[in-house]
């Protein structure tokens, strides 16, 4: 309705979106949790029935062009622009659920709160507004699969790809093992949850994944892992190096306690997080030092002869092919012949064994056929460099080809791909330009290098790799974030839960089982001390990182919302279990048993129960 008042006109009632109007569920400032979406009532208690009301029903205002806009002036808030018309206020997205049907939709396109950072796929868009209300089942069935499929792309990632060529910068770099093992190791090793945690940092939004990811995966790790190594393999803990670790951890844990109660993380914060690594780093060299000091010391008063025995060792056996393919040196040939160079690159892309095939259980070979296809994808986009083998892994026609496809992913993953589709002058793309330079130094390189020899500058392709891997573990922890934010939207739940259960449990399954074999084999000391060693690595940079590169692009500080009570819960039960394990341990004379285990075991199931009934409101504070 329009009405000419005074000469000038006005404009009636605004025009809002079908989802704002009064669907909002009823007046009240409590939160209910309740069942998935599915159901058309509203699952949440909101207070935003009268203010979405009053938003809508505001008056156009006038202006002395004649061009109108939704709010008055002084009435613009912070997520309205004064020239969008038809800009609308940020929602919480997962008041989705206490819409109708039809309205779902509209909700998640328009709402600021369900739009994601980053990523390929909108999983919110494909839940509400391609899948049938009466398909959510199937929906959320293909999201759960496709969830662990990524975290199969992390794992196989991090361990065939991205460990062996930090393993080949730290033997050509020539870093004692207890250096690399604290620095490039540790971070091979914890790259699914240190990439978890800088994508979950990048937006406000997910900073609970990051904080449920790293504090889940510590209570995880220190409970469920050390305790099951306890039960396995019952042994003597190194004293020292375990006081050590855990001393560190419960300061990197105090720290984030602390950021959490503040609220914020600011600049000197952030690079207190990476100082207080660059300080465990140093101290363990350090006692490296001192160690092998006390050993040389030994040997002078120890008689001829007579071998020596130090059960505090700080220095486990490592090999920098761990991670790396094997490929059974048994199976060589007798008579030597030439390969040619298409069949060098034929075996180089494929990632199947036929002799470990055969010898191989049902469970792996089901395990095998899912990893071919991500296995072939990285064996042609990510060159390895294995130091161990004479030819250092050259394969002159794939590492040609590298130098074509590596760039091109680089430039394709990072920011989700906003960098290689840019045009430069408005004509030519980037990734066009990569495409031509990669293959004329490919063509160079290809000319100038035999297939038997690898170049003086093979050593270039470690980098190239470790970079060409970090990116598809970056896109692939990305969507990962991005399904379980899409997962708690459905099921009303919040960020901090799923990033303590599934995100915690899906990056920490590795460490899991490699602990465990390493336990089953007899080196359960070894194994403990990965418990406490690597997951500071994870919390520090993780948090540290994250907040620094958040910092970096123009914000002052990280803001920190936490999920109420349940952070709350969770940072105190991974406090709680480090001053148990400070105390009873040593009590114990650092003999660890069965029941220590057990103990362990017990005090994960009850932080378990607890931290899911604190997420449905069953435990909370008297003011809520």
């Amino acid at each position: 309705m329009r009405e000419a008042v005074a000469g000038r006109e006005v404009t009636g009632l605004a025009v809002c979106p079908s989802w704002l109007i009064c669907k909002m569920g009823t007046a009240g400032g409590s939160r209910a949790r309740a069942r998935p979406c599915g159901g058309l009532t509203a699952s949440r208690s909101l207070n935003l029935r009268w203010v979405l009301s009053s938003l809508c029903m505001l008056p156009m205002v006038e202006t002395v062009s004649g061009a109108r806009g939704p709010f008055p002036r002084a009435l613009i808030s912070p997520q309205f622009s004064a020239t969008g018309v038809n800009q609308t206020p940020m929602v919480d997205c997962r008041d989705v659920c206490g819409l109708n049907v039809s309205d779902r939709c509209a909700f998640i396109r328009t709402n600021p709160d369900c739009r994601s950072e980053g990523g390929y796929l909108d999983y919110l868009e494909g839940i509400f507004c391609h899948f049938h209300p009466s398909l959510l089942p199937l929906a959320i069935t293909l999201y759960a699969l496709w969830l662990l499929y990524l975290f199969l792309i992390l794992g196989v990632t991090a361990e065939k790809f991205f460990c062996p060529n930090l393993s080949a910068i730290s033997t050509m770099l020539k870093l004692s093992h207890n250096v690399a093992g604290v620095t490039f190791l540790a971070f091979g090793n914890g790259a699914p949850d240190i990439f978890s945690a800088l994508v979950a940092f990048s937006d406000p939004r997910t900073a609970g994944l990051a904080f449920g990811a790293l504090f889940g995966a510590g209570v995880l790790v220190t409970t469920v892992v050390a305790g099951g190594i306890s039960i396995l393999h019952p042994f003597t803990a190194a004293s020292r190096p375990f006081l050590r670790d855990i001393v560190f951890y419960m300061v990197a844990v105090y720290l984030t306690f602390t950021a959490l109660y503040l609220g914020r993380v600011t600049l000197a914060w952030a690079l207190g997080y990476l100082g207080l690594y660059v300080f465990y780093v140093a101290t363990v060299v350090l006692c490296t030092w001192i160690y092998r000091w006390q050993r040389r010391r030994s040997l002078v008063y120890s008689m001829p002869g007579t071998p020596e025995v130090l059960s505090d060792s700080e220095e486990d056996p490592m090999s920098s092919n761990t991670n790396s393919y094997d490929y059974s040196e048994e199976y060589r040939p007798l008579i030597f012949y030439q390969e040619t160079t298409a069949h060098i690159l034929a075996q180089a892309l494929n990632p199947l064994d036929y002799r470990k095939w055969r010898n191989k259980s049902a469970y792996w070979k089901a395990l095998k056929v899912f990893k071919l296809p991500v296995e072939f994808l990285l064996l042609l986009t990510v060159p390895v460099v294995d130091p161990d083998k004479d030819d250092g892994n050259w394969k002159r026609p794939l590492n040609c080809l590298h130098l074509v496809i590596s760039p091109l992913m680089l430039v394709l993953t990072l920011q989700s791909g906003a960098y290689g589709i840019y045009e430069i002058g408005g004509l030519f793309p980037v990734w066009a330009v990569v495409v031509i330079a990669g293959t004329a130094l490919a063509a160079v390189t290809f000319f100038a290098t035999s297939n038997s020899k690898p170049p003086r500058l093979h050593w270039i392709f470690a980098f190239l790799g470790f970079l060409t891997s970090a990116l598809w573990i970056n896109t692939a922890a990305t969507e990962v974030v991005n399904i379980l934010r899409s997962l708690g939207v459905v099921f009303q739940l919040s960020n901090t839960v799923l990033g303590l259960t599934l995100l915690a449990w899906g990056n920490s399954i590795g460490d899991v089982f490699s602990d465990f074999m390493l336990a089953r084999q007899g080196y359960p000391r070894m194994a403990f001390s990965a418990c406490f060693g690597g997951i500071i690595l994870n919390v520090l940079v993780g948090v540290g990182l994250g907040c620094l590169l958040q910092i970096s692009r123009g914000h002052p500080e990280v803001k920190l919302e936490p999920d109420g009570l349940l952070v709350w819960v969770l940072a105190s039960a991974l406090g709680l279990s480090l001053v148990c394990s400070l105390v009873s341990v040593p009590l114990q004379c650092f003999q660890l048993n069965k029941v220590y285990g057990c103990c362990l075991l017990l005090f994960y199931l009850n932080f378990l129960v607890v931290a899911l009934l604190t997420e449905f409101g069953v435990i909370r504070l008297k003011s809520e």
